[in-house]
């Protein structure tokens, strides 16, 4: 069974190539290069049903999906009949969300004969099972966790995010669709409005949504964000045991460690 990676920006394409038993055929959208990562096969979704011929020429029976894409302007002088065929399927899909949207390939892939897989099927070992992984989680921490959890299955339900921020059992921001790094900012800019953190300096926490399809877009953390959550000024990070991607695990641990940070698989 050959697979094809659909890779977008980012590191976990690569993260998740190197992790896989076998090389991956690469395809990515023209505009978002992987990082650390050469690409076989370049498409537009314009071109959607050529491309996903020319995988099925190449041998592919098996697609994974991973990185971070931007959702493309599309030019109607680039598309082909029967990918025009689709197109009103996939705007209806994209107005309505991105759990829509990506329902809406998922459906695609399978109707031309590929199956669809994620990344615990292909590399498990990027999805920490429960377990401390550094640094040391007080009860306060815990506290902070669990409304955090609270607050991002609710979000998630509404398809919103998949993280949040909560200091003392105050929520300090949520994740939208800005992402991880401008919510992690924005809480580094946060003055008068925080907490003491002499009493638990609060928590960024990280959890797939209720209900989700697993086999694309899992929450994805690494070293980036143990930065960003050390320079917001929080104690560390909990994230939903075998639900979120890490990249790194043994980096992020000396990292964690170095920055005097906690990085919690949370059951």
């Amino acid at each position: 069974m050959r697979t094809a990676l659909i890779a977008g920006r980012g590191r976990l394409p690569a993260a998740l190539a190197q992790a896989m038993a076998e090389p991956p055929f690469v395809a990515a959208p023209e505009g978002f290069v992987p990082a650390g990562l050469a690409v076989d096969l370049t498409f537009r979704l314009e071109r959607l049903v050529p491309f996903l011929r020319a995988l099925a020429d190449a041998g592919v029976s098996r697609v994974v999906l991973a990185g971070a894409v931007q959702r493309p302007r599309l030019d109607p002088a680039l598309l082909d009949p029967a990918t025009a065929e689709l197109l009103p399927r996939l705007m209806q899909a994209m107005q309505a969300g991105d759990d829509a949207t990506l329902r809406a390939v998922l459906e695609i892939f399978d109707e031309f004969g590929f199956a669809v897989a994620g990344v615990e099927e292909v590399a498990p070992t990027l999805l920490p099972g429960p377990g401390v992984l550094a640094g040391t989680v007080t009860p306060r921490d815990e506290a902070d966790a669990a409304r955090a959890a609270e607050i991002v299955a609710a979000l998630g339900a509404v398809d919103v995010g998949q993280g949040a921020v909560v200091a003392q059992g105050l929520c300090l921001a949520v994740e939208a669709l800005p992402g991880t790094d401008a919510m992690l900012a924005e809480v580094a800019r946060i003055g008068a409005l925080r907490p003491d953190p002499a009493r638990g300096r609060g928590v960024f926490y990280k959890a797939a949504k209720p209900g989700q399809d697993r086999r694309i877009d899992l929450p994805t953390i690494g070293p980036d964000t143990l930065r960003a959550v050390a320079a917001a000024g929080l104690g560390g990070v909990a994230f939903q045991a075998g639900s979120v991607i890490c990249l790194d695990h043994a980096e992020m641990r000396l990292l964690a460690g170095e920055l005097g940070l906690f990085l919690w698989a949370r059951a």
